[in-house]
């Protein structure tokens, strides 16, 4: 571009907010793109954080089961443990259970008590900051403003009842903008649906509904759940246990990981004989 012209980019996208155009700034930015006065990269970028309005915090929060926390009454040795443990450099403390979440501990505000050893058995009330509670249903690019406003990098959400539904950071925020932010401290994430080499899937419970039927052409149909963890659970009448399988829409579903309260991992094969009737176990 010549010295003193003007990217068309930038007076199309003066034009945009001054009324001059009708066009929506979608356009402009693909537009701009095809033009080449936008990398791929910050286009889709741009477009991401115009997107950040569709999404709630429930959309991408860390659901409350998955939440790395302590009781009040847990000592500095026993936090510093669960910190170095989860990786995490925030952790919210609760009384009694998650849904009274009272305070957030910082690794940073440990560091000052550790160096003496008589410090590792009292109390980490007085460490403690006040956590910020959201709903579940707060827009993202609001919260990204609150973030930024309120100068904290984590919030608890709240589901309607007032209970804890999950955590929201800074950083689930970012990941909506830029992609992935992995630090040396992360553990490697497996994909939600892994193909293997016999013909089956592994599955993670937390998969939806609406992705096995998109990735492999399952469909499961319920009223009352999203996931095929809950999907199973809701024909099973109960929480199945590992090593149980279920015959369902022409597939077997062997549950391969479970805890008390969820399961993790699912094995998915395709049944070789196609005129075996769908049924439950």
């Amino acid at each position: 571009m010549e010295e003193g012209t003007e990217s068309s980019l930038w007076q199309t996208i003066r034009n945009f907010f001054t009324g001059k155009t009708e066009n929506p700034i979608q356009d402009v930015i693909r537009e701009a793109q095809e033009n080449n006065e936008l990398g791929t990269d910050l286009a889709r970028i741009l477009h991401n954080v115009l997107q950040l309005d569709l999404f709630q915090i429930k959309d991408i929060m860390i659901p409350r089961t998955d939440i790395d926390c302590v009781e009040e009454k847990a000592s500095i040795k026993e936090v510093s443990e669960v910190i170095i443990n989860s990786g995490h450099s925030r952790i919210p403390v609760y009384k009694d259970n998650k849904d009274q979440i009272t305070g957030i501990v910082h690794a940073k505000d440990l560091l000052t008590c550790l160096p003496e050893p008589e410090n590792k058995d009292i109390s980490i009330d007085y460490l403690m900051r006040p956590p910020l509670f959201v709903p579940e249903t707060k827009n993202v690019k609001s919260m990204l403003l609150d973030f930024q406003n309120k100068k904290v990098h984590l919030a608890i959400a709240i589901d309607e009842y007032g209970g804890t539904s999950g955590l929201i950071t800074l950083e689930d925020v970012l990941e909506e903008i830029v992609g992935e932010i992995e630090d040396e401290y992360d553990t490697p994430k497996l994909t939600e649906i892994t193909m293997l080499e016999d013909e089956s899937c592994l599955v993670s419970g937390r998969t939806t509904l609406e992705d096995l039927y998109n990735q492999l052409n399952i469909e499961l149909k319920s009223d009352y759940v999203e996931t095929l963890g809950g999907f199973i659970t809701e024909k099973a009448g109960r929480l199945p246990e590992e090593g149980e399988s279920f015959k369902l829409n022409n597939h077997s579903f062997y549950i391969k990981e479970a805890d008390n309260k969820q399961l993790i991992w699912i094995l998915v094969y395709p049944q070789k004989d196609q005129s075996q009737e769908t049924n439950d176990q």
